[in-house]
């Protein structure tokens, strides 16, 4: 079942459930199920509501208010105030929820605030802190085009969804489904639902690593177009995983045998996971009997190898260019 909903609807429920009730379990606690929620639906709600005003510099404030049946911004430079709706919210909150509106039929505004569970409050969203806005509007967020190959808002909308992006004559964006369900990944699963004996759906666990690591990467993806070199001293790029993993040695070395799924379920939520179940991934490859680590016994292979970047507190990013890292880097091994 695919439910086409408009801002304020809920999250459909897959028609995976009944026969994949543990995966679909699973997966509803993930944060892949919440990348998105009209704002007024978000589990975080009431938190946004307790937190504080945000200051951009010493120009401009801005209030958040969630009393309403939805939430809305109100900002002000002292002589000028503007108010906003709060439409759309991006990120389950593991790290930080960006909020997106609808500007107008070509437009669609990334608010300058997003909310960081970590502080319990309002910061800035996450690259705009150096900009730097010369008035109350341009303060208020960054505009998006509704489609554009580099910048649009269809691609924010596209990779925190499920199903194709529409948008109405007014630019109010129609989607299949909110978050990213089931057939984000799963495709062909029209013939499968008829006759599931017969027919199985696409399956991502079949391809090859790198093949993998392309189909993670539509939207876990390295920002730089096709054919441009990435800039490994540029902090932002360590969120696109896909593009560090495939320059490590141990994927590079493994020959096909270390991919997404060799320490993650896609299934579950990432956060839930204790270190030492990724430290036993690692022993398959390098088990203790051999003395690997010259660092600490027992060995925490994540610390050292895959360090954890913070190009925007309180943000951070497992570096998944897994190797040996000097001391103090954290963006690019010695070898």
């Amino acid at each position: 079942m695919v439910v086409l909903v408009m801002a304020g609807a809920l999250h459909a429920e897959p028609v995976c459930q009944p026969c994949h009730a543990r995966q679909s379990r699973q997966h509803a606690a993930s944060p892949h199920a919440a990348a998105l929620y009209p704002a007024a639906l978000h589990p975080l709600r009431a938190q946004f509501g307790k937190a504080a005003d945000l200051r951009r510099g010493s120009g401009y404030l801005f209030r958040f208010d969630f009393t309403g049946p939805g939430g809305k911004v109100r900002a002000t430079d002292s002589k000028d105030v503007m108010e906003l709706p709060l439409e759309w919210a991006f990120g389950s909150g593991q790290q930080a929820v960006t909020f997106v509106t609808r500007v107008n039929q070509e437009f669609y505004v990334e608010h300058y605030g997003s909310y960081y569970p970590a502080l319990q409050g309002f910061g800035p969203t996450p690259g705009q802190d150096v900009l730097q806005p010369d008035s109350l509007a341009r303060a208020a967020g960054v505009l998006y085009p509704l489609r554009d190959p580099q910048s649009g808002i269809d691609g924010c909308f596209g990779c925190h969804s499920t199903g194709p992006v529409q948008f109405a004559f007014d630019g109010q964006v129609q989607l299949g489904q909110p978050g990213v369900q089931c057939l984000a990944c799963h495709s062909d699963t029209t013939a499968h639902v008829a006759q599931p004996d017969q027919h199985r759906p696409g399956n991502p666990g079949k391809l090859s690593a790198a093949g993998l690591n392309d189909f993670c990467g539509r939207c876990h993806r390295p920002p730089a177009s096709a054919g441009t070199k990435p800039d490994w001293n540029y902090a932002w790029n360590v969120r696109h995983q896909p593009l560090y993993l495939a320059e490590s040695r141990c994927f590079v070395k493994s020959k096909g045998k270390l991919s997404c799924l060799t320490c993650h379920d896609p299934h579950q939520a990432v956060a839930k996971q204790p270190a030492s179940s990724y430290n036993q991934k690692c022993e398959g490859c390098h088990p203790q009997t051999k003395p690997v680590c010259r660092q600490q016994s027992p060995a925490n292979c994540i610390d050292c190898h895959m360090p954890a970047v913070t190009p925007q507190s309180p943000l951070r990013f497992s570096n998944h260019w897994i190797g040996v890292y000097g001391d103090g880097a954290k963006l690019k091994p010695l070898r």
